[in-house]
Parts: structure tokens; C-alpha cells; sequence
């Protein structure tokens, strides 16, 4: 079997870090060829103390860290590369837990040549027990809030844009190069773009499954999103051709609302626009709400997925459109 290293990017995880490394010891592929690399980003809470427990308690899984003074994902990632020396790397994150199957069926699935990235789907679970903790967590989920990203819904197992948490050989650093430390987010997609530039493959399969904690909060989920979209932009910039429906809806939205909101202050017609269209998208809101607290039982849904895929959605078209008017100036 070939030696696997795991590397995970974490900053300030202490809520979340020790159900990663419970996760990770409990894989079924052989511990005695897992390496767990952590990049730290000098985290302030009790992070490092937890991992380090963890490691007097279970010596047998050798866990790294290092220290990533960037506090920025893709330096992470590079940060914990250099450090890695498994055959296979898995790219993995402090907020997640693999199934036990995880390792196994990633490098099964590059073994038999299914793709040079690959990468399965995701289990949204809510970080808290909160009424808007659920509906962010139902929302992320949601095909109204995510559209068409399969790795968020997909039963099937296919070629696709991207992956969470992809699995490659080492080797494919050396092709394509690391991940861009100019990015401050959607370091996954511009690394896949690349990869899809340079002729390779990126496979999802469902086999390969994670549970993946949203954000708690409305505000955290907001900064998430604002994050995204300005960073998506920038991505853009270079990869125009990846641009995907899904993702130009929101700041076509957005820019559809502003635009509105200005002619109304002249003409009727567009305030009856601008109120159908808000109309509209408010009755969407509450449909998915309905749906989705009517299958999960559970009737705060009704408020608390409307509040999240619209904080999604705005914070996405807007910061995506700040995004691509910074990159003209």
C-alpha cells in the first residue's frame, strides 16, 4: 500500500479538530501508512493543546505541525506540502470528518486511474444546536442556495469542475504546480482549473464521503460568502471560462436590485419591478423553507433557511461584483 499524507489547514479549531484526528484514526486504511501533516495558523485558542493530546493518546498516528504565519489557506496547504512525505496526498480540513472509508477509497480510486484529483460529497452538519445553525446547515445543502455543485447532493459518481478535499498524487505538484498564495479563497477551484487546463481529470465519487460543520452564524456565514464572492472574482479574472450559471446568478441578482432601486427613483414601472422581483424571490425563499422543513421535520427551517440562502446570495453577488470592479481599477 502506498504511503498517504493528510494535510490539513486549521486555524483556531479547538471546537472541531479533535473530531478530525478521532475520524482519521479510525480509518480502515493502514495507520502504518497515514501521515497527518497540521499547518497551523499560530492559533490563539487551546488548537495546538488539543492536537497535542491527541498525539500522547494515540502515538501510533504520527501527526506534524507546522507553522503557517500566513494565516491563509493556500500558504497552508503549500506550508504543509513541503512537509508531507506520502506518495498520495489528501487535502482535508480542521471542520470536517471523514468516514472511515475515506482514505481507502481515495487512493482506490486514483489506483485505478479513475482521476487525478479526486474527491466525494458532502454530508452538511450545523455547527451548533441552534435554530439558525440548522437552517444554515439545510441551506448549504440545498440546490436553491448551491445549485448544481454536486458534491453537496450527487448520488452518482462522475467527472466534474471540482472536488472537496481532493486526493492526487504528489507528483501532480510538480506538474501543475501549488496551490496560489495570491488567493485568499477558492484555492480548491483555481488549483482543479489548472489541472483541467493541463489535460487531467477530476472524479467525484459519493462512495467517498465527509461531514463538513457550516457556520453557526448568520454573521460568520455572511463573512464566509463575502470572502467567496470577492475572491471568486478575482479567480475569474484568470480562468473566465470556468464560470459556471450557478455562480453568475447572485451578482446578476444583485446588480438587478441595484439597477431597479436606482430607475425607481424616476419611474413607476421599474418600482413595480423591483417589487415583483423581490416578491418573487421572497415566495422562492419561503417554498424552499416549506420543502425542506416539511422533509426534515422541523418547522423552524420555515425561517431559518429563507434568512441563510438569502444571506448567501446577496453577500455572494455583492461581493462578487465588488470583486470584478476592483479588478478594473
Amino acid at each position: 500500500m502506498p504511503d498517504v499524507s493528510i494535510i490539513v489547514p486549521c486555524y483556531n479549531e479547538q471546537a472541531t479538530i479533535h473530531l478530525l484526528l478521532e475520524a482519521l484514526y479510525a480509518q480502515t486504511y493502514p495507520r502504518s501508512r497515514m501521515e497527518v501533516v497540521i499547518a497551523d495558523g499560530l492559533s490563539t485558542d487551546e488548537t495546538r493543546e488539543t492536537i497535542a493530546r491527541f498525539q500522547q493518546e494515540h502515538p501510533d498516528l504520527p501527526i506534524r505541525i507546522v507553522d503557517n504565519p500566513q494565516r491563509i489557506i493556500p500558504a497552508a496547504l503549500n506550508r504543509a506540502l513541503d512537509q508531507a512525505r506520502g506518495e498520495y496526498i489528501i487535502r482535508m480540513d480542521a471542520h470536517a470528518v471523514p468516514q472511515k472509508e475515506y482514505v481507502a477509497e481515495c487512493v482506490a480510486a486514483l489506483q485505478a486511474g479513475k482521476g487525478d484529483n479526486v474527491g466525494g460529497v458532502w454530508r452538511i452538519a450545523p455547527r451548533g444546536k441552534g435554530w439558525v445553525a440548522r437552517g444554515i446547515a439545510a441551506a448549504a445543502a440545498h440546490p436553491l442556495g448551491v445549485g448544481d455543485a454536486h458534491y453537496r447532493h450527487t448520488r452518482r459518481a462522475q467527472y466534474v469542475d471540482t472536488v472537496p478535499f481532493g486526493a492526487f498524487r504528489r507528483g501532480l505538484i510538480d506538474k501543475i504546480g501549488p496551490f496560489d498564495e495570491r488567493l485568499l479563497t477558492n484555492e480548491d477551484y483555481e488549483f482543479n482549473a489548472r489541472l483541467r487546463q493541463a489535460g487531467g481529470r477530476i472524479w467525484l465519487d459519493p462512495a467517498i464521503r465527509s461531514v463538513y460543520f457550516a457556520r453557526g452564524t448568520l454573521a460568520a456565514l455572511a463573512r464566509q460568502y463575502l470572502r467567496y464572492g470577492f475572491w471568486k472574482a478575482q479567480m475569474l479574472r484568470r480562468y473566465p471560462q470556468t464560470l459556471r450559471w450557478r455562480q453568475a446568478l447572485p451578482p446578476l441578482f444583485v446588480l438587478s436590485l441595484i439597477a431597479l432601486a436606482l430607475l425607481s427613483l424616476f419611474f413607476s414601472w421599474a418600482r413595480l419591478l423591483l417589487l415583483l422581483e423581490s416578491a418573487l424571490y421572497g415566495l422562492a425563499l419561503l417554498a424552499a423553507g416549506i420543502q425542506t422543513a416539511l422533509r426534515r421535520r422541523d418547522a423552524a427551517l420555515i425561517l431559518s433557511v429563507p434568512l441563510a440562502i438569502a444571506v448567501m446570495h446577496l453577500c455572494w453577488g455583492g461581493a462578487m461584483l465588488w470583486g470584478m470592479l476592483r479588478g478594473r481599477r
